[in-house]
């Protein structure tokens, strides 16, 4: 397949289609770090499981990729302790956005899905109450699957965004009160914000997300990081839910399982055959990249390849 089409070609003509979105979106000011990112900065990586790869623009810079990193966490979840994970967290799209309130306490502090903020906070909560050392761990698991060692916390972005992290401690708060939260607050949302200011390159995150793309096995070193069922149900969150409210014209645009963050990364998969990085730090009123869901759009129309 790889062989069949051009796909540098293909990469480098989205990059200059997209090129006049670059400076129209919004980078994610109220975390003040991130509002210092270049909002003209792009990059697109292309990596399939044959190892064959194909770059475009700023790919090897790192990134806070913030909620992408959810997908980690449920994976590492899973992995642990299984469905009992989905005991707290429900598996439905929340039409609302991503760190909306009204939800929560209108449904009892069961979180509408794993990778709204609510959803993620409960899953830190799960991995403190069953791990050693979460903080650690998690780190390890996400250098596993990219099979390099030089992945870490910005604790300076953690920082920021623990300063103004108002909402994220009214839901941890409000699901303590429901009893959806076993452990001590600021332990929870200190480790939170450490999972979401991960940073990485897009060829790190197309590396992590190739493990998906193979049905949750290393394609390197063949490990099952997660089982065939436990990859299905992630699979169908990331195209459910993986880009807030905005999750159905992705579906619609893009067809691709995935998830995006504020950072302004989109990683998205086609199973069985490659895993596909964007970033663009713009975004639009929905929290997701502009020209980043542009880009994908454009890819899987011009490939032909999208799940549907």
């Amino acid at each position: 397949m790889v062989s069949k089409m051009d796909y540098q070609k293909v990469l480098e003509d989205i990059r200059k289609e997209v090129e006049p979105l670059l400076d129209k979106g919004l980078v994610a000011d109220y975390i003040p770090e991130l509002a210092k990112v270049d909002i003209t900065k792009f990059g697109i990586h292309l990596l399939f499981l044959d190892d064959s790869s194909f770059s475009v623009g700023d790919t090897e810079e790192k990134f806070s990729i913030q909620s992408i990193s959810k997908v980690f966490m449920l994976a590492h979840c899973v992995s642990h302790i299984g469905k009992k994970v989905y005991d707290r967290i429900n598996v439905e799209p929340s039409g609302d956005p991503f760190n909306s309130l009204v939800q929560l306490e209108y449904e009892n502090g069961i979180p509408r899905n794993p990778f709204i903020n609510s959803g993620a906070l409960v899953v830190t909560d799960l991995l403190i109450s069953h791990l050693q050392d979460p903080r650690q761990q998690f780190l390890d698991f996400i250098r596993e699957l990219v099979g390099q060692n030089d992945i870490y916390y910005d604790k300076q972005i953690a920082r920021s965004e623990k300063a103004c992290g108002y909402k994220n401690a009214a839901m941890v708060n409000l699901m303590k009160s429901y009893g959806n939260i076993e452990n001590d607050v600021e332990e929870v949302l200190d480790l939170y914000f450490d999972f979401c200011s991960v940073s990485m390159t897009c060829s790190e995150l197309a590396k992590a997300f190739r493990v998906f793309a193979n049905h949750g096995k290393g394609v390197i070193d063949e490990k099952k990081y997660i089982s065939e069922s436990q990859f299905k149900r992630i699979t169908a969150i990331m195209q459910t839910c993986g880009f807030y409210d905005e999750a159905g014209e992705f579906a619609f645009r893009v067809g691709l399982p995935g998830k995006s963050g504020v950072g302004g990364g989109i990683a998205a998969i086609l199973p069985s055959q490659y895993s596909i990085v964007v970033w663009s730090p713009g975004l639009n009123k929905k929290g997701n990249s502009l020209a980043g869901l542009k880009a994908l759009e454009l890819f899987t129309t011009i490939t032909g390849t999208s799940i549907f």
